[in-house]
């Protein structure tokens, strides 16, 4: 358990480490965030926002076909880009600035 522990810092550090990155958070399957390099309000906030958007996006590829599953979700906007790497219990959110 202590190295997977590990080995997820470690990865997260070193997304945390890419130029631009504003911040990191895992949520678990209810939204709820579990882990995050934002401050808490901006937290609850993506947490909530992008957990509805996960859920729906991964709704919809499966009603257009019910043998595939969402594997990731990029949304660019003029200031951050947000990237969604969903899983079975958990989904990894990374804001950047893709400016910086």
């Amino acid at each position: 358990m202590s190295y997977y522990t590990a080995e997820v810092e470690e990865t997260l550090k070193r997304i945390q480490s890419q130029k631009g990155v504003q911040g990191i958070i895992i949520v678990n399957s209810e939204g709820i965030p579990i882990k995050s390099t934002m401050d808490n309000p901006t937290t609850v906030q993506y947490a909530g926002l992008m957990h509805n958007l996960i859920m729906k996006a991964r709704g919809t590829v499966r009603d257009i076909d019910p043998q595939n599953d969402l594997t990731f979700l990029r949304i660019r906007s003029k200031k951050n880009e947000i990237m969604v790497a969903p899983d079975k219990d958990y989904f990894l959110i990374v804001v950047q600035n893709p400016s910086e």
